[in-house]
């Protein structure tokens, strides 16, 4: 696959004319319409700069979640754990983690998980390649996947044990995205009733 190519295109004003044509006009009487060189030129991105950006947006969205989740009961409350990374060679496309607990649900008596939020849609894999089939469009995905310490390589790794291949739930839709997040939270019955009626 070709390598991608960033630009910026944001809208600002060049340097030598910052308060605008009608301020020139303002000013001098002329309005001056020629456009040179360096107003029409794209300003490429590296790849190191659209991960930076990428990265400040997907906290951002990750932080709102979080704070959405966190608001809705005093009961269930959920550490702060946001991070996030991007795809090697498109940098456009990110995941971030969000938060992480231990649940009891179904057969599971203790089960540790991870809730991310990515702005892309792909098929969780099934091997040690952990997004398959990414999709470029705008869609957004909101996945929980069940974790385990690995104790050789001393790190927290896919609990492939758990129900399909680690994957807990993976969606489209925010609302329900938040929903699972807190049903796997719910530490009573009482609460999982009210969560259901959403």
């Amino acid at each position: 696959m070709a390598k991608l190519r960033y630009f910026d295109d944001t809208k600002t004003p060049p340097a030598d004319q910052r308060g605008g044509i009608y301020t020139d006009y303002l000013r001098t009487g002329r309005i001056n319409r020629g456009t040179t060189e360096a107003r029409t030129a794209k300003r490429y991105l590296t790849h190191q700069q659209v991960a930076e950006r990428t990265g400040r947006k997907l906290e951002t969205a990750g932080t709102l979640a979080y704070d959405r989740i966190n608001g809705f009961h005093a009961s269930i409350r959920f550490p702060k754990m946001i991070f996030h990374r991007t795809l090697d060679d498109s940098p456009h496309l990110g995941y971030c983690h969000v938060t992480a607990a231990r649940s009891k649900f179904a057969d599971y008596d203790d089960v540790r998980w991870s809730f991310y939020m990515a702005n892309f849609f792909c098929e969780i894999g099934k091997d040690e390649h952990f997004f398959d089939d990414v999709r470029r469009g705008y869609s957004r995905m909101y996945f929980a996947v069940a974790m385990d310490l690995d104790r050789e390589q001393g790190k927290l790794v896919i609990n492939r044990t758990v129900r399909d291949g680690g994957l807990l739930f993976r969606t489209q839709d925010p609302k329900t995205a938040l929903k699972n997040v807190l049903m796997l939270g719910a530490r009573n019955d009482a609460l999982r009733t009210i969560i259901r009626a959403l």
